[in-house]
């Protein structure tokens, strides 16, 4: 993980499981506001503002029309769907685990098609869509546990400081699954200290066993909101009849 400023070209765009980097030019603006309808008693000598509900939404894609199977036509064409959105955020290189992610669950309003130079696809997303187990988080900043690659054995290595510190307000396990070659099991694990024999599962952070050998899995678990969550995070998975998975995952702690 480096710090400091970094542009657009080490930003990558993940939906349902796909990769579409290399299709998009831009995406956003990421937002993460509250409204905040400014209001005044009779009495009062100036206006007051309390937040009102969160927004959080990941704007507009533009980018290349591509009907290759898995390009941005083949995946993103149509409406009224709801995507399951990470987006990595490189700091002056390729993501790397312990770099920023945007992660939400959005529904995808519109598909059009653009002529140009070239033809282009304009994509609106709207805010985000709460599904069950993240309707009480407000929160989509989170950290990458697992930069997009693959494994082929479970991970015995050490983890990712994510905070500095153990919390207990929950958070949400995000995750995206390219490719595998039969089924798998993605999961966070968390230790106190950063040393194998440490880790341990972390309760309800797992994707459940998901299969990406014919159409990738994307998805994201909201954790209870008073869960304690130690200080170190690291990937887990388990093979069921995979013997390698190509994935990123993802955690927003709160």
């Amino acid at each position: 993980m480096a710090t400091g400023r970094t542009t657009k070209k080490w930003a990558r765009f993940y939906a349902d499981g796909y990769d579409l980097s290399g299709d998009v030019r831009d995406f956003g603006p990421l937002l993460w506001e509250y409204g905040a309808p400014m209001e005044a008693a009779l009495s009062d000598y100036v206006k007051s503002t309390l937040p009102d509900t969160c927004n959080i939404g990941v704007g507009a894609l533009n980018g290349f029309f591509n009907n290759t199977d898995a390009a941005l036509h083949a995946v993103m064409k149509g409406a009224g769907t709801i995507r399951t959105v990470m987006t990595a955020h490189g700091i002056r290189a390729i993501p790397a685990a312990g770099d920023p992610v945007f992660c939400g669950q959005f529904e995808q309003l519109s598909y059009q098609g653009q002529p140009a130079e070239y033809i282009f696809a304009n994509i609106q997303f709207g805010s985000a869509s709460a599904v069950a187990s993240t309707l009480e988080y407000s929160k989509p900043w989170g950290t990458l546990i697992h930069a997009n690659g693959a494994e082929t054995a479970v991970n015995a290595g050490t983890g990712i400081d994510d905070r500095g510190a153990a919390t207990a307000l929950g958070g949400v396990f995000c995750y995206q699954l390219f490719s595998s070659n039969g089924t798998v099991t993605l999961s966070l694990d968390e230790a106190s200290i950063n040393t194998d024999i440490n880790f341990a599962a972390l309760t309800g952070a797992t994707s459940g066993s998901i299969n990406a050998s014919v159409t990738p899995a994307a998805g994201m678990v909201g954790l209870g909101m008073t869960a304690a969550v130690k200080q170190y995070l690291r990937w887990q998975l388990v093979f069921g009849t995979a013997t390698t998975a190509t994935f990123a995952v993802a955690f927003i702690r709160i």
